[in-house]
């Protein structure tokens, strides 16, 4: 199907792109990038019949999502919600997708289990803290920003300054946001069958573990992404999104707090703003 893009989101991976470290998968442009976008149908490949032309939709895609078109396959598309805005809708489906998959594909997160996010007022931070919330789960997030706290808390988390985070233990499932140096203390506030899911790694992919730690808690070490998985994957997400989050928006249990929005056209002034941090939630790109 091919898309009139009306808001994208930036994320991590868009920066690392820019700077040659994050190189898009095959079959991804390697100079547009934009792992999720949201938008109209414009036009309906052979085949095609999930959606009609002017349907509202969103999608995580490859790369190519901060431009004004973009072809993708059917499967890969969900409804926007009703009452979610372009800005809402163009932030929603890399964030959730990712912190869904984490926590409950990847961590099986489950009700009254307690949850660690670490990174909490970013995208996928904002995102995890509200499945986790929804799930019944008590959620914890560390949040470096102090004036941050408020607003996290707001969705539905107990915020914490990351130094020390591993004293307010123990934890059943932590997802990792941050990085390497988190990773000792992460193994500390594990619960005993504790599992960590690390999903990012911007301050730092390495470090040293202590088997006997993981040994002696039953712990379970997992990472996990979902730029470079194929189509039939991605659907899958799709489709559990669909069915298990896109409900909770439209009751209102669930919100894409934006940070800022800018036109396409300032997309270098957003990018620096992505950069700059100390914010809440998405920044998006409006066509």
């Amino acid at each position: 199907m091919l898309v009139e893009i009306k808001g994208a989101g930036i994320n991590g991976a868009d920066l690392l792109q820019r700077k040659g470290a994050y190189p898009a998968p095959p079959g991804a442009p390697a100079d547009i990038p934009g792992l999720e976008f949201a938008g109209v149908v414009k036009a309906l490949g052979e085949g095609a019949e999930r959606f009609s032309e002017g349907d509202r939709v969103m999608a995580i895609a490859g790369g190519g999502g901060q431009a004004e078109l973009i072809a993708v396959h059917e499967r890969q598309l969900m409804p926007v919600p009703e009452g979610l805005g372009w800005d809402e809708a163009g932030g929603l489906p890399e964030v959730f997708t990712t912190a869904h998959d984490a926590l409950f594909t990847q961590a099986e997160l489950g009700p009254g289990e307690r949850l660690l996010v670490h990174g909490g007022a970013g995208g996928v931070g904002t995102a995890a803290v509200q499945l986790g919330r929804a799930t019944g789960a008590r959620v914890t997030a560390t949040v470096r920003n102090a004036d941050l706290r408020a607003g996290v808390e707001d969705l539905g988390a107990t915020a914490i300054d990351p130094e020390g985070f591993e004293d307010h233990g123990p934890f059943d499932v932590v997802l990792e946001l941050v990085g390497a140096p988190n990773l000792g203390g992460n193994l500390k506030a594990l619960a005993m069958d504790g599992r960590i899911v690390v999903i990012g790694v911007g301050a730092g992919p390495k470090t040293d573990i202590n088997l006997l730690a993981i040994m002696g808690k039953r712990a379970t070490l997992r990472g996990s992404t979902l730029r470079a998985r194929p189509l039939e994957e991605k659907a899958m997400c799709a489709r559990r999104l669909e069915h298990e989050v896109l409900p909770l928006f439209e009751t209102g249990a669930l919100k894409v707090p934006v940070a800022e929005t800018f036109p396409l056209a300032e997309v270098e002034a957003a990018y620096e703003r992505f950069a700059a941090g100390g914010k809440l939630g998405k920044i998006v790109l409006l066509t």
